[in-house]
């Protein structure tokens, strides 16, 4: 008998609950709730927008070695530190679940910053070869990976604001309330260090 009348008690308190949230909830965004997710998944998919181009850098580097190798065999070292740096670099993947990791990010920059050295020599040695530099291949080639490293460029300046916006938020007033009794898991991500003159793109005019 006595469970029979505490059981409308149990029902009646789901409405109560309801209305609470609704009432809480305009607050809560008020107050900064939804930045931290918010900025976090802009930074992950600005890695994504990075990832993407780095990719299609990668994608490009097979046709251009046998470009040049069909000019200029005797660059067999040139081209192989070329091939070597780009199986590196498309070995070392950081996904947009491993962002907080330090090791991870460096060791994808530095594979990273490899392959443009190796891409800067293989265009250097391109000089020499006259024929090469008019070859209309090797041209349409020249065009796409100035483009690309345009685009590398943009995407990775993209993603280091979107990181220190993200950052930012998690170690200030109001919403690091939120990242210390909410959003207990999200952590800082990892971002570009190596010094600017070491991620410098390939220089690819010939004109």
């Amino acid at each position: 008998m006595q469970s029979l009348c505490r059981a409308p008690a149990r029902h009646s308190r789901a409405p109560a609950a309801l209305l609470f949230l609704l009432l809480v909830l305009p607050f809560l965004s008020g107050c900064g709730f939804n930045t931290i997710p918010t900025q976090e998944e802009q930074a992950k998919a600005a890695w994504s927008e990075v990832l993407n181009q780095y990719q299609r850098r990668a994608d490009l580097i097979p046709n251009l070695v046998e470009t040049v190798k069909g000019y200029a065999q005797q660059e067999r070292e040139v081209l192989q530190s070329v091939v070597e740096a780009r199986a590196k670099a498309t070995q070392v993947q950081v996904s947009v679940d491993s962002l907080a990791d330090p090791e991870k990010f460096r060791a994808f920059q530095e594979s990273q910053a490899e392959l443009s050295g190796a891409l800067g020599r293989l265009l250097a040695v391109v000089e020499n070869y006259p024929d090469l530099k008019s070859s209309q291949n090797f041209l349409a080639l020249q065009a796409q990976l100035e483009g690309t490293e345009n685009r590398i460029a943009v995407a990775r300046r993209d993603y280091i604001e979107a990181v220190r916006v993200y950052n930012t938020s998690l170690r200030t007033f109001p919403t690091m309330l939120w990242a210390k009794f909410w959003f207990t898991d999200a952590k800082p991500f990892e971002t570009f260090t190596i010094p600017a003159e070491k991620m410098d793109t390939p220089k690819v005019d010939f004109g």
